[in-house]
């Protein structure tokens, strides 16, 4: 089984998608980077990105050929201008040339030289890509085949995973295993996770790391609640969050995102607000990523609301006094979590459809919430249980391919459900629990193997063909 880092589970990168945007911008890259390391770059005359299966099916929707040419320009999602994700897809559309790499400046037509292959379906996997290079004279020179299978991560074809096969003090598979080694060595979730990460970086550097991600899921948070407007797509969906913000905002005066923070932190409000401003922030954050703006994949842009919000509930609106370690601590545990989920089953909506995705982000924060809290090894795994046990056969059904509905509110449902299941697991004894986080991976996936097609990303079942709304774009 591949290691899985924190910083694997929690991306940053542009929305709307992690398996349809991100995955395939990434894929692009590695294109572009596969061409170099063999010398063929200069000698590309024109190329293809073929799309298959859902990423065809949703594409438009999501970006994704707007994604494509990103990647292939060699542009990088993480430090970008977020201006740029529209305009240079256009300038590419309106020019009919590509600057593959930022070095080499190919002629491109995306109407043409993006193809999307409604009907067929790669062998790998839902969410399959071919790019292909041709010389001057016409003649093939590169293929590569890729899969996004969610969350960002991209197998090329043959690979078995992304290759990070690195030995860790703590291998972890199952939430069995997790709980084992926490009882050898007498820790915390957190205190295992951060020995493994260790493998890769100093634990000054993984606290900056997790600080920077946390940075990103604020900003996006604020620039959600301070931006109103019609999200793009041709849905015509009216950003909320905005609004709601005004009506629930105390009086209260800041300049920048950490100010904002401080100032909810200082303000009590009662449950029924408290509850409206968790609703408040992850449509916040989704509202963002169905913009094409900076998000943080947790695990995927689709799920990415659920635990910034849950994040800000525990600083905001619990009794302890958060600092700087207890965020970090939250995001390794939210993170390991996570990354049990992808190895038993998977976090691909277009693979086991919306449970994948807000299902998982709900697990993760509710444990991540739970040993916060002052919850045990055995309380934080039977929080991420209840949350994922009562997401069990979601759908995902995308009206017109877009990440908005449901998928805007619905990252609200899970943040409420990650804080409930946190709640019952914090006055519960684990020992008399009749289900365990390892049994509820395992039904997902085979409720996932069970899922009709239809109902994985594909807009061809659900409320994506029971909602009639003309949509340009698609």
């Amino acid at each position: 089984m591949e290691s899985i880092s924190v910083f694997d589970m929690l991306k940053v990168g542009i929305g709307p998608s992690s398996s349809h945007t991100l995955g395939p911008w990434r894929a692009a890259e590695r294109f572009c980077k596969e061409l170099q390391a063999q010398g063929l770059l200069s000698n590309v005359h024109s190329l293809q990105a073929h799309l298959y299966g859902s990423l065809a099916l949703t594409g438009v929707g999501h970006g994704t050929d707007i994604a494509v040419l990103l990647g292939l320009s060699g542009q990088d999602p993480e430090t970008m201008p977020v201006e740029d994700v529209q305009r240079i897809p256009r300038q590419i559309g309106a020019e009919q040339k590509l600057n593959l790499a930022q070095s080499h400046p190919i002629g491109f037509k995306p109407e043409k030289d993006v193809i999307f292959h409604f009907s067929e379906r790669l062998p790998g996997h839902a969410n399959g890509l071919i790019f292909r290079a041709f010389n001057s004279q016409g003649d093939l020179m590169y293929e590569g085949a890729y899969y996004s299978v969610g969350g960002g991560f991209v197998v090329k074809e043959g690979e078995d995973g992304q290759g990070n096969f690195v030995q860790l003090p703590h291998p972890i598979t199952t939430a069995r295993e997790l709980a084992r080694y926490c009882v050898e060595e007498n820790a915390c979730i957190w205190e295992v996770v951060l020995e493994n990460e260790r493998t890769w970086r100093k634990p000054s550097e993984v606290k900056a790391g997790l600080l920077r991600i946390w940075n990103v899921m604020k900003e996006c948070m604020y620039r959600g609640c301070h931006t109103r407007g019609t999200l793009p797509g041709g849905l015509n969906v009216t950003r909320r969050a905005a609004d709601i913000h005004d009506k629930l905002l105390k009086p209260c005066s800041y300049t920048d995102a950490d100010e904002w923070v401080a100032c909810l932190s200082r303000c009590d409000y009662e449950f029924a607000k408290v509850l409206k401003w968790i609703g408040c922030f992850a449509m916040a954050v989704n509202e963002e990523n169905a913009s094409f703006g900076r998000i943080v994949t947790a695990p995927t842009n689709g799920a990415a609301g659920v635990i910034p919000t849950v994040l800000m509930y525990y600083i905001c609106f619990t009794e302890k006094e958060v600092t700087d370690d207890d965020i970090v601590k939250f995001l390794m545990v939210a993170g390991e979590v996570g990354s049990i989920f992808k190895k038993g089953a998977t976090i691909s909506a277009a693979m086991g459809g919306c449970q994948a995705e807000i299902g998982v982000s709900s697990a993760m924060a509710a444990a991540a919430l739970t040993e916060g809290l002052g919850g045990s090894v055995g309380q934080a795994l039977m929080a991420a249980e209840i949350a994922m046990e009562h997401h069990l056969g979601l759908t995902c059904d995308p009206i017109k391919g877009l990440v908005q509905v449901p998928c805007i509110e619905r990252n609200s449902m899970g943040a409420v459900k990650a804080i409930t299941a946190a709640n019952i697991a914090l006055d519960s004894d684990p020992e008399k629990a009749k289900v365990h986080l390892d049994e509820v991976i395992k039904t997902m996936w085979e409720t996932a193997q069970d899922m009709n097609t239809k109902y994985k990303e594909t807009s061809q079942g659900g409320l994506a063909v029971n909602i009639s709304i003309k949509v340009p774009e698609c």
